[in-house]
């Protein structure tokens, strides 16, 4: 994988708001959480599917496209230490931290 990224060092907002309604989605109709839902404050979906995000247990790939085709496959891993700040800033804004 190259070391130059397609687009920003970090989740950008419609990624993370991606991620997480689709993995909240998976929760919902009932798939197991990846994390320890007794750390949650709520058991919503969308706060478990968040805190997953934030711990970097979600095994995506993040698929970003330049307009002339090309493309890079980027897992969140490599992306959420840059996003850690914003997506903990979402979760005190809810309550959920």
């Amino acid at each position: 994988m190259s070391n130059n990224l397609i687009g920003p060092s970090r989740l950008t907002r419609f990624e993370i708001a991606r991620i997480v309604g689709a993995r909240a989605l998976q929760l919902s109709l009932g798939a197991p959480p990846l994390v320890d839902v007794s750390k949650a404050p709520q058991r919503d979906p969308i706060a478990i599917a968040l805190i997953e995000l934030l711990e970097g247990v979600l095994p995506i790939t993040i698929r970003r496209v330049k307009p002339d085709g090309t493309s890079q496959s980027i897992p969140i891993q490599r992306l959420i230490p840059r996003s850690r700040e914003y997506i903990q800033r979402i979760l005190k804004s809810w309550n959920l931290y």
